[in-house]
């Protein structure tokens, strides 16, 4: 069976839905920040504190190789994930990609801006973010799902696009 594989902004309910959407269908789920901080042994943040973004973004490929080579797998991707388009062809290859779109005003009202290296600098650069990423998402999505209503709902909805997909 085709990966499902979840693409959007940082707080747009991935890991939630991923999770859920997981259970449901009785499959492995994989977040790949905790995936890339349990095989490097170290936090996002540190990474992208010591390292830099392009010395993360360069791990994150190599672990979404890896993940997109396996096969009945739920994988929430990191909101930055579709900036190298090496990891949307690797992903697609295997799997059918699930845009989550969540407003801005949304993520900001509910989400720990804190805990995000790259919403550190304050919650107005969620907007920021969307306006950069918003046609990627859309580009390489094979179906846009806006989780605006409950989580149910929009776990239920995933999940018929995805069966209708695969």
């Amino acid at each position: 069976m085709k990966n499902l594989i979840l693409i959007g902004m940082p707080g747009c309910g991935k890991s939630t839905i991923g999770k859920l959407a997981a259970m449901k269908l009785g499959i492995p789920f994989v977040d790949v920040d905790e995936y890339i901080e349990n095989k490097y042994d170290a936090k996002v943040s540190e990474i992208f504190e010591k390292k830099g973004e392009k010395f993360f973004r360069d791990l994150e490929s190599t672990c979404i190789k890896e993940l997109s080579e396996k096969t009945d797998l739920v994988i929430s991707t990191g909101g930055g994930s579709v900036l190298r388009e090496e990891n949307m062809i690797n992903l697609k290859a295997n799997g059918v990609i699930m845009f989550i779109d969540r407003s801005p005003e949304d993520i900001i009202s509910d989400v720990d801006i804190a805990s995000r290296p790259l919403l550190a600098q304050g919650s107005e650069r969620i907007y920021t973010l969307y306006n950069e990423r918003i046609n990627l998402y859309t580009k390489y999505c094979d179906h846009h799902i806006t989780n605006n209503s409950s989580i149910d709902t929009v776990v239920n909805t995933l999940l018929l696009q995805y069966i209708v997909k695969k």
